[in-house]
């Protein structure tokens, strides 16, 4: 029995460092029935590796890329500066997959959210957030959580299974697809710890960030961690790995989140804070702080009061993220002024602070409610698309 209750991280979910020296080997994927590879998921170098293994040029890697990442494409057929024996050759060894949309429900705000069937028939959520000239996708990394957080719908779900890189990927290419609208940012903040499925995690992040693929900033791509610090350890071992880092922190003391996220008995609250200082320096950048806030549990002036104290040594912004109440939940979202009152005192305190609007409120676009409801006896938008 492990003596923190946190037995979800064994010794064995502790990944090595994924760095450049594995990125050119050749990389086995996903496969399907018929025993063909799935190429969705490959970084480029993974791709090119592939290719060469196939008795193809170097170049043709550089080409399925940008096919399948920055056109979208999942038909060899279609890839017409693709010699035709490498196309046919393609077509027996290896398949492009794609996630079937087994839901849809638009906001009057205009928040967009899918339910995306896996090739198991699991369920998980993706949601595109609009604003102004940005497209933010929210994107899941696992079916269900394991960390336990008492706050978190997904988390009541359990942990069910990590999801491929491809189909991490998968969620923007298909977004992308169905909404005809560019993803411009992308933050690892929907269903499932990131860190926890960290190799799925690390290779999408490099595959969205690579300029022969996506082509996204790596201050677009942001990482959200309840607090696995091996893995964020493992992340600054990988010195070209790079994305923003947001931390979920949601309590000013370690009694507190202890009993809201028990990682916390194995990772506190300064270890984790002085963890969140090496990964500043080691990548001359600033972290984000969440902090959700529960009405009547961690918004008090008392608590702003400390939380300004605990983060006055780390560079930091601090995206408040007033609780997004769900049916049969334990807690409350706290009234405006409460939640203007928390903010004022940390803006005198001289942080930059972020408020999370309210999105998505019509249609459950909390993490882990589409997918509940879908099990649920409630009609929702149908989309007759195979799973690949």
């Amino acid at each position: 029995m492990d003596p923190t209750g946190c037995s979800f991280l064994t010794p064995s979910r502790r990944p090595p460092p994924e760095g450049r020296g594995t990125q050119g080997t050749p990389f086995r994927g996903e496969s399907d029935g018929q025993g063909r590879i799935d190429l969705k998921g490959m970084t480029p170098e993974q791709l090119t590796a592939f290719a060469v293994a196939h008795g193809m040029r170097p170049f043709r890697g550089q080409q399925l890329a940008e096919w399948i990442y920055r056109h979208g494409v999942e038909d060899f057929a279609v890839m017409t500066n693709i010699a035709r024996v490498d196309r046919e050759e393609l077509a027996r060894i290896a398949m492009v997959s794609r996630l079937a949309v087994r839901g849809e429900e638009v906001s009057a705000d205009g928040t967009r959210k899918f339910l995306f069937e896996l090739h198991d028939g699991r369920t998980v959520e993706t949601v595109l957030i609009p604003d102004e000239d940005r497209r933010t996708l929210c994107i899941s990394t696992q079916v269900g959580c394991a960390m336990g957080c008492t706050f978190c719908l997904t988390a009541r779900q359990g942990l069910e299974r990590d999801l491929s890189a491809g189909e991490i990927v998968d969620q923007l290419l298909q977004v992308q697809r169905l909404t005809g609208e560019r993803v411009t940012n992308v933050v690892f903040m929907g269903m499932g710890e990131p860190l926890h499925n960290y190799h799925g995690t690390v290779r999408a992040v490099r595959i969205f960030t690579d300029a022969r693929a996506f082509d996204l900033s790596t201050r677009r791509v942001t990482v959200s961690t309840a607090g696995l610090l091996p893995q964020i350890e493992a992340a600054l071992q990988e010195p070209d790995l790079k994305f923003a880092l947001a931390v979920s922190l949601n309590a000013t003391t370690d009694a507190l989140r202890d009993q809201i996220m028990p990682l916390n008995r194995r990772y506190p609250i300064q270890a984790l804070l002085a963890m969140v200082k090496r990964f500043n320096r080691a990548r001359r950048d600033m972290a984000f702080i969440e902090y959700v806030l529960l009405a009547g549990v961690n918004d008090s002036d008392e608590d702003a009061h400390r939380l300004a104290r605990l983060l006055k040594p780390v560079r930091c912004k601090v995206n408040l993220i007033p609780y997004n109440a769900v049916e049969g939940g334990d807690y409350r979202r706290p009234d405006d002024a409460r939640v203007a009152a928390f903010r004022e005192i940390l803006l005198n305190a001289g942080y930059t602070v972020l408020t999370r609007r309210r999105r998505g409120a019509d249609i459950r676009a909390a993490c882990g409610q589409l997918r509940q409801a879908e099990r649920l006896p409630r009609r929702l938008t149908e989309r007759q698309e195979p799973v690949a």
